[in-house]
């Protein structure tokens, strides 16, 4: 065996917890949380007792009570769930959550311990996916309700009146957004979470292009992820980075559409498409045309690849944007898919 096929355990252990690896073989909600533990029927044997199953949220550590009679860590779960040897599930865990195989420690091939205690994180591996609190972030209580909807800087954006009321974005002249294009930003349950601010002048160190409230977790939240779960199961839902993208996208007739808020997906956010989607389900990964882009877009569709149909469509020229598509570009593009 190669030796860039050794991996380190405890590494790998230290930035992946069981609730991820739930969530990635599509099981968290089967589980009942209560406090620090997870509680559920056995997926390993595929047992039906609510209770017979349970994890430490904090530790990250599982035990069976029923059949199994054994418990572990989780690339022991995952040893079990795939019936493959400890080495394999290392592997695997590597490919699933894109961490970076070149930072493992290439000598460290021995067996893990048994978890008694969470494991200290090594910083050369890094998994792809954010990792931030998975606590919803709650409805606002407010509305801007009093934003420039006819501001010039939105007509150059290429918004149509009617789109910027649907979005109900607008310039804030005062508050925390002031200065800048305020954009809801909605759960599926079309609940306003947050707004974010869209400077009109140049970005800089001290005026960033985009403007959060304090303790937002964009990973958590699909941008127009409300209007696309709406939309008829049969039409691609096409995924891109930006605000403005999914606006335009969504003017130009393509309202099945979301935006990741950046260039990367969260476990967060893979969770909430595949809620809404299936086996039979089309995406459309559609991410900018720059270095970010074509870094992100091949790992971001093998992910979505595990539970849809997927394609990747790629810009001829570089600096290309989805907002730059036209009406009948979109239409051929969509129409592709099918």
């Amino acid at each position: 065996m190669p030796k860039s096929s050794f991996v380190d355990f405890r590494a790998i252990k230290a930035v992946l917890t069981m609730e991820q690896i739930l969530q990635h073989y599509g099981l968290l909600d089967r589980f009942k949380k209560s406090g620090d533990s997870l509680s559920g029927p056995c997926p390993i044997h595929k047992g039906t007792n609510p209770t017979q199953f349970r994890v430490s949220l904090t530790k990250s550590v599982w035990n069976c009570f029923s059949e199994c009679k054994h418990g572990g860590n989780t690339l022991d779960f995952i040893t079990r769930m795939e019936n493959i040897s400890i080495h394999a599930a290392a592997l695997k865990a590597v490919e699933w959550f894109g961490l970076d195989p070149e930072a493992m420690s290439a000598d460290s091939d021995e067996e893990p311990e048994p978890t008694t205690s969470a494991p200290q994180p090594r910083p050369a591996l890094k998994p792809a996916p954010a990792q931030e609190s998975t606590a919803p972030n709650p409805p606002l209580k407010f509305r801007l309700d009093k934003l420039e909807r006819n501001h010039p800087y939105l007509a150059e954006r290429g918004l149509t009146p009617e789109t910027v009321e649907e979005f109900g974005v607008g310039f804030c002249a005062k508050g925390m957004m002031k200065d800048r294009i305020a954009i809801p930003i909605c759960n599926p349950e079309s609940q306003v979470v947050a707004y974010a601010g869209r400077t009109i002048a140049a970005p800089d160190d001290n005026n960033p292009k985009y403007k959060l409230p304090p303790g937002f977790k964009k990973s958590l939240e699909l941008f127009n992820i409300e209007t696309a779960i709406k939309e008829p199961k049969e039409m691609p839902l096409i995924i891109v980075e930006g605000f403005f993208d999914a606006m335009k996208l969504h003017q130009n007739g393509c309202r099945k559409v979301v935006a990741l808020m950046g260039s990367s997906l969260s476990l967060a956010q893979e969770g909430l498409l595949r809620k809404h989607t299936d086996r039979n389900s089309h995406i459309i990964v559609m991410l900018d045309e720059d270095e970010a882009g074509r870094a992100t877009r091949e790992e971001i569709s093998a992910r979505l690849a595990r539970f849809a149909f997927v394609r990747i469509h790629a810009f001829e020229k570089e600096g290309m944007q989805p907002e730059h598509l036209t009406a009948e570009q979109l239409r051929q593009i969509v129409g592709g898919v099918s």
